[in-house]
């Protein structure tokens, strides 16, 4: 027997988390007023985030230092193309045609946008009012622009790639201003880097007045189009005619691709943190075990990924009264004797997920400050180098990583929602989660489907990009990373994600509700057959008594589990039904002289009667103050507690009273509230996930998970102070 030493609690980490705390946490303080310095070695995905989102201020660090060594590297290339070296891209043409020559340095330039500035924008990119709304839009986002330029900006200042630093003021100044050039979305195969994208962004300096240029006249106020030389104009800069090498080195590189995957993993991680505790709050609407992620479970199979995420949920379910543990659970219960494969295997199966992300995070790290020119410029050597740093097969595999684990992560979502909706999996709810009649109600009936279609669509998109590469421009770029492609692909799988969790959310609630209600429901019944089996069989001996009490308990619990597809009146009279057989057998026994009745079939029917009715009557009465002030998140562990108090009290998303919540059906049930469909509902959870409300809470109670000193004040939602014991282990 192998002798298993278990590192202990307090020593086990959680890299993936603990790097998205840190770039969370940067992301706010730049949104607060901070400014992103760029120097060529330093940028990281949070200030590409606050900059393309938020609007923070991107400037070049105050290091006099990189000013010079980007103009050591202007002049040098003008002094080896003043001895008459060729150099390729500016005394050569592109690609295939390199074996062209020019000495028109500049014409050279303008010819290089003039033959990649090919993209197709719609009219509705260049006036949302007249969008066709059969195609939509063709263009980048802004957000994507905004990135896009201070990630070319950052890989410029490192002085390899021979562009004036007036080029990069330039482009900070505009950016700075709210002014990014309207960027055809499709047309890239990151081969050469993203040529098309950026030759949009460059054809801005040129002041080429057929690039529009979207101009947010004030932060979150009225945007407008205009040219760029409208734009040059505006922010009271000269047109910038374009030196030797100057347009090829603002295209030549993935900067576009490098900027995209970095805003798609930020949301990823804020995704991750939110699936795990969506997990645990759904193992405990399920009545799960927390040993499913018992830290000795993770630790004799001690892959990172697995064991960081069993650490979390351990921390998202603490204090939880829904859940069995190690210590509590039922080890010699008939049944169902352990949790299904999803709840069971959430950390074996996400975890190597978290383990991709964080390869992807560190080579989009190294993207974003490197040089991705073709060809470079080394000042200390004196050689100008060919190479295919451009190339963003690091970028393309970073996506694939990310959208592989987004879709592992929508696939556990999608498996466990299903069960929670599911009455023959759900352990008692009752069927789609309907609070009324289940024969005229379906509440989460169409959210299974639609949770289907999203995890369909998150599948194929978790398919990769770079085994469809096709050969382009003249067979010279027979290998070309689709990086561009694989970027803007993982954004759809967090957009779709992102619904995905919304959806789960609002099923898990609902859920959560109807668990209390149902655990509450069943300790009121069982004191209710405790009164009426000593009422009824007054006569009964104190220790048959307590045995038939117990028998008839656990009885009625099942029988209640086990009708939950039926109507509360069907389910009533089933409990009842299932209680006179163990009756019978004591009363057998004792015979009738243990009741004040006649016989014992009398008793037996004036004590189903009596159950039926209370079942009745404990249910509708315990279900309208379920409704009215729900008792739920008193049950509930801390992550759970966190999203069903934001969820129920923020965002006002109530539990779902079955078909009077429709806003056609006029009832008179008193409902005080406006109506809405369950669609809209979902809508308003989704909208937070997306702005970083929910997400931000739980980032929030996260970072407690870290907190190695307990005196470090940490609240959650409503003042409400999150505990750190470190320590606990479930």
């Amino acid at each position: 027997m192998f002798d298993v030493k278990l590192p202990l609690e307090q020593e086990t980490t959680s890299p993936y988390l603990e790097q998205a705390l840190r770039s969370w946490d940067k992301v706010n303080k730049l949104q607060a007023g901070g400014k992103v310095l760029l120097d060529g070695e330093n940028l990281d995905i949070a200030s590409v985030i606050a900059v393309a989102r938020h609007h923070s201020q991107a400037t070049v660090s105050p290091n006099g230092d990189i000013a010079r060594r980007v103009e050591s590297g202007v002049k040098w290339l003008r002094e080896y193309l003043a001895n008459g070296y060729q150099v390729y891209g500016v005394t050569t043409g592109f690609g295939g045609s390199a074996d062209s020559r020019t000495l028109d340095f500049h014409g050279l330039q303008a010819a290089l946008l003039q033959l990649t500035q090919t993209g197709v924008l719609s009219e509705s990119d260049l006036d949302p009012a007249k969008a066709n709304y059969d195609i939509g839009f063709h263009s980048m986002p802004v957000s994507w622009v905004r990135a896009t330029i201070v990630v070319r900006c950052n890989h410029l200042l490192r002085g390899h790639s021979g562009v004036r630093f007036e080029i990069i003021a330039y482009l900070l100044r505009l950016l700075d201003l709210g002014m990014t050039p309207v960027v055809p979305l499709r047309g890239s195969i990151s081969a050469s880097g993203d040529l098309m994208p950026l030759a949009y962004i460059a054809g801005i300096l040129e002041g080429n007045p057929d690039i529009k240029v979207h101009w947010e006249r004030e932060k979150n106020g009225k945007t407008v189009v205009i040219s760029a030389a409208e734009a040059l104009d505006v922010a009271g800069l000269e047109p910038i005619v374009l030196g030797p090498k100057e347009g090829l080195g603002l295209l030549n590189g993935a900067a576009a691709s490098a900027a995209v995957a970095s805003m798609a993993i930020y949301d990823t991680n804020q995704l991750a943190i939110l699936c795990q505790s969506i997990v645990g709050m759904s193992c405990e609407a399920l009545l799960g075990n927390a040993e499913n992620y018992h830290h000795f479970v993770a630790a004799i199979r001690p892959h990172s990924g697995q064991l960081e995420i069993a650490r979390n949920i351990r921390h998202f379910v603490r204090g939880s009264s829904l859940l069995e543990t190690s210590e509590t659970k039922n080890r010699t219960r008939t049944g169902l004797f352990q949790d299904r494969y999803a709840l069971r295997g959430a950390s074996q199966w996400m975890g190597p997920g978290l383990e991709d992300l964080l390869l992807s995070i560190k080579q989009l790290s190294t993207e974003l400050n490197s040089t991705q020119d073709n060809p470079v410029i080394d000042t200390q050597s004196g050689e100008v180098y060919s190479g295919c740093n451009f190339q963003a097969a690091s970028v393309t595999t970073a996506t694939e990583k990310t959208r592989l684990a987004l879709q592992m992560m929508g696939k556990m979502l999608f498996s466990v929602s299903s069960e929670l909706i599911n009455p023959d999996l759900n352990r008692g709810l009752p069927s789609n989660l309907s609070a009324d009649d289940p024969n005229l109600s379906f509440t989460m009936k169409g959210v299974d489907i639609n949770m289907a279609a999203y995890m369909s669509e998150l599948a194929f998109l978790a398919n990769p990009v770079s085994s469809h590469v096709q050969s382009a421009e003249m067979n010279n770029q027979p290998i070309n990373s689709l990086a561009f492609i694989s970027a803007r692909y993982t954004m759809q799988a967090v957009e779709v994600l992102s619904l995905m969790s919304a959806a789960h959310l609002y099923v898990a609630c609902q859920a959560l509700d109807l668990r209390v209600l149902n655990v509450t429901f069943q300790d009121a019944l069982d004191e209710e057959i405790r009164i009426a089996t000593r009422e009824v069989l007054n006569k009964l001996a104190e220790e048959p008594l307590a045995s038939l009490q117990a028998e008839l308990i656990k009885t009625a619990r099942d029988a209640w589990v086990n009708s939950a597809r039926e109507t509360l009146h069907l389910r009533a009279q089933l409990v009842a039904n299932a209680i006179a057989p163990p009756a019978m057998d004591i009363l057998g026994q004792h015979g009738p002289s243990s009741t004040h009745h006649t016989d014992s079939l009398s008793a037996i029917s004036d004590m189903m009667a009596r159950v039926r009715s209370s079942c009745i009557s404990l249910f509708e009465s315990m279900r309208e103050n379920a409704f009215s002030e729900p008792q739920t998140e008193r049950y509930l562990g801390d992550g759970a507690k966190l999203l069903y108090q934001f969820v129920r009290n923020e965002l006002k998303v109530p539990f779902h009273r079955g078909l009077v919540e429709h806003p056609t059906v006029k009832s008179g049930s008193g409902l005080n509230r406006e109506r809405k469909t369950i669609g809209s509902w979902i809508s308003i959870i989704y909208a937070a996930i997306r702005s970083e409300q929910i997400t931000g809470s739980l980032m929030e109670m996260a970072n407690c998970f870290e907190c190695r000193n307990c005196n470090r004040q940490k609240n959650g939602l409503n003042g409400n102070h999150i505990t750190c014991d470190v320590d606990a282990v479930i």
